[in-house]
């Protein structure tokens, strides 16, 4: 698959296609705000390969376990903007996985297709984390927190956890919850069965997903390609990651990981522990 968009001599100038193609936006890996699966980077991908004039249709292409709520939602509330723009569908492909904040986004998509044995769905809501007061106890460290507000260090792993605070931070998450299938069914409407199962966070086989209606078809990138245009005929939009970021963003979640530590902006995730 071929970068799409390149700069040609001339300040703010691009090569643009002249055949007709798909035109690739990818998810890949964590959604994050600092990760390479940031909101702000998929949506100017959504965003070129729109206004592409040869572009058949604009394709995410999802590898994704899922992460961040609100970069996931501003990337599906994009999608139903454009698709409310004209008549270019916006279509979803899931690799490997499309789970959790993946899928929300693939839900906006006019249509979503996968691989037999691509693994779907996932929707929930996480936050993990470990509760180490007991720990510090018997190593003999004093545990020194100052705050203004009875609740402010309620997230602090050296701290007990009231019951009070756990029902309050249970209702986040149905809060969180209540968003994503609302979101779900919006963007997938009748399609999707009544199996109760299809919002406790279970994860499905491309194949068991077309039963439920989590995807319409079972179609690769090749195969979707070969439907529409008769040939393989594929560009990428999404915009190129600066290489120094993306290794300083991997080394301070490195970092994070061995102190145990999570380095996402949000300790609530649409993703796959």
């Amino acid at each position: 698959m071929s970068e799409c968009l390149c700069h040609v001599p001339g300040p703010g100038r691009w090569r643009v296609p002249s055949r007709r193609h798909l035109g690739i936006v990818e998810v890949s890996g964590p959604i994050d705000a600092n990760g390479q699966a940031n909101a702000e980077r998929i949506i100017k991908g959504l965003q070129r390969a729109w206004k592409a004039p040869n572009a058949d249709a604009v394709v995410l292409h999802v590898n994704s376990p899922g992460g961040s709520p609100v970069q996931s939602q501003r990337v599906y509330d994009e999608i139903r903007y454009l698709e409310a723009q004209g008549d270019k569908p916006i279509l979803a492909v899931i690799e490997d996985i499309g789970a959790s904040g993946a899928y929300y986004m693939a839900s906006a998509a006019d249509r979503i297709y996968a691989s037999p044995a691509s693994l779907v769905g996932s929707i929930g809501v996480i936050s993990a984390g470990f509760g180490l007061e007991h720990a510090i106890d018997k190593i003999g460290v004093e545990r020194r927190v100052f705050t203004a507000g009875e609740n402010k260090a309620f997230m602090d792993p050296f701290s007990q956890i009231s019951a009070g605070q756990r029902e309050f931070w249970q209702s986040v998450l149905d809060t969180t919850h209540r968003q994503f299938i609302e979101a779900v069914k919006a963007g997938r409407g009748d399609r999707l069965s009544d199996d109760p199962a299809l919002f406790s966070g279970l994860v499905w086989t491309g194949e068991q997903a077309k039963s439920l209606g989590l995807v319409d078809d079972i179609a690769n990138l090749e195969q979707l390609s070969r439907a529409r245009l008769g040939e393989v005929s594929l560009e990428d939009y999404t915009p190129s990651l600066d290489p120094w970021s993306l290794v300083s963003n991997k080394l301070t979640s490195a970092a994070a990981h061995w102190v145990g530590l999570d380095s996402a902006a949000s300790p609530v995730r649409y993703q796959l522990p």
